[in-house]
């Protein structure tokens, strides 16, 4: 693959507070306009798709709502659960967040979000005629890492990997262990220009250097057997 040009960020402002049932991917093509074209990457924060979706609780007893939200709980601290969820992605409270969430609630993750993805990456195709890739993206921690950053928890149109292995490094060494988690860099990078409070949902990444293909972000969860923090 040939060396990317750059990269290009545009935050989709003016979506409105999304309600269940609303038809998110009308909402979006709505407020990307003509920023969005053939090709691009969507970034969109799970928490609209869930809101759309109808994943949405009274707040209650949180950490009661959260191993209900779990299939297995791996550490506690407190109120801190940290936990493997139906999805098979390990992460605080099962996903269960309060934050940029209306009223006395609190928002689930999506119940397949890979899926979720599909249907929005389709939709958007019907309605702007333009095939781009859709990227649902959520805030974890990391095991030996401080502070957060955006992952992809959903994946439709492209790869999530970029697979180096059996290519040839400057040195002509092969490579046998490099696949990059593009999908989880993309949805960092948008985190960038989407922020935590400034009401922006969604970002268009342009440029991206990725492969077209059907998506699955469950394939970047590394297996119980593999992960030596088990």
């Amino acid at each position: 693959m040939n060396a990317p040009a750059g990269l290009r960020i545009l935050p989709v402002a003016g979506v409105p507070e999304v309600r269940p049932g609303d038809d998110l991917a009308a909402l979006l093509a709505r407020a990307a306009g003509d920023d969005l074209e053939a090709g691009d990457v969507l970034v969109v924060a799970h928490k609209v798709v869930s809101k759309a979706e109808g994943r949405v609780a009274p707040t209650g007893d949180r950490r009661k709502v959260a191993l209900a939200e779990s299939t297995e709980v791996l550490r506690r601290r407190g109120d801190m659960i940290i936990a493997v969820t139906r999805h098979g992605f390990v992460c605080a409270n099962a996903g269960v967040d309060a934050s940029n969430v209306p009223g006395d609630n609190v928002v689930l993750l999506p119940l397949d979000p890979d899926l979720s993805a599909r249907r929005l990456r389709t939709r958007l195709a019907r309605l702007t005629g333009k095939e781009v890739a859709v990227i649902v993206s959520d805030t974890f921690g990391r095991a030996w890492r401080e502070g957060q950053t955006n992952v992809a928890i959903g994946v439709a149109g492209m790869d999530p990997f970029l697979d180096h292995r059996g290519e040839t490094d400057m040195h002509g060494r092969t490579l046998e262990a490099t696949r990059i988690a593009v999908a989880d860099e993309l949805a960092g990078a948008a985190e960038i220009v989407m922020g935590k409070s400034s009401g922006v949902c969604a970002a268009i990444v342009k440029g991206a250097p990725v492969r077209r293909g059907p998506g699955d972000a469950r394939a970047l969860v590394r297996s119980p057997e593999n992960d030596l923090f088990r």
